[in-house]
């Protein structure tokens, strides 16, 4: 009887423990939600959380770019750049912008206007899109892989700031860097060198007037 007792008395100091530890985590809880709750207007101003994007930033501002939302890319996009960057299709080979284009300046994404790819690494690889060897910014291109196209994988490449679909990557390019970036026109926004420097992307300028050793113009 008195084991008994003894294990009884036990188990309920072990419930009243984990009670305790219970009420605590539901009072740490509840003080989040409190402080959360109690989040004014205006400091979700400064946090940027209630910030509403209506319309796509100038292209300079790719750095404290927010997405729009569906409605707004719908609006400011054309239909075939809807299509591509946001539904990952693909436009017609030769038939867009830059497949053929042949002036200085940089590639930016069309939705967020973040640079990726320079006229020096573009080449002509008879695919019908534009051809790249490398990235401008590396730091802004996301790839993943795609196995939408039948039972052959492929790599995607993505913008990281608009998180547009670009086209996708392959280990068939020319040297130095053996890739070939096989871009949408229709995902790209072409910034002329003479326009570097007012659309926000002077930083850019020196890229297209000097051919450093280690980043010479693709020959084609």
């Amino acid at each position: 009887m008195k084991v008994i007792i003894a294990c009884t008395m036990l188990f309920l100091m072990v419930l009243v423990v984990l009670n305790q530890g219970m009420a605590n985590e539901q009072e740490k809880t509840d003080m989040n939600k409190m402080e959360i709750t109690n989040m004014t207007s205006e400091n979700l101003s400064e946090t940027g959380l209630n910030r509403v994007v209506t319309e796509i930033p100038p292209s300079g501002h790719w750095r404290n770019f927010m997405k729009p939302d569906d409605a707004v890319l719908r609006k400011t996009l054309t239909p075939i750049q809807y299509e591509v960057t946001q539904e990952e299709g693909t436009e017609p080979p030769f038939q867009n912008a830059y497949d053929d284009n042949k002036k200085e300046g940089i590639y930016v994404d069309v939705v967020s206007g973040e640079p990726l790819f320079s006229s020096l690494d573009k080449y002509d690889s008879g695919t019908g899109w534009p051809s790249f060897t490398r990235p401008l910014e590396p730091d802004n291109i996301v790839t993943r892989k795609d196995r939408t196209f039948f039972f052959l994988v492929r790599t995607e490449v993505r913008s990281r700031y608009g998180d547009s679909h670009l086209g996708h990557v392959f280990d068939d390019g020319p040297k130095p860097t053996g890739l070939r970036y096989c871009m949408n026109s229709a995902a790209l926004r072409f910034i002329p060198r003479e326009d570097l420097e007012k659309k926000g992307y002077g930083e850019y300028e020196k890229l297209c007037g000097k051919q450093s050793p280690d980043r010479k113009k693709v020959k084609e």
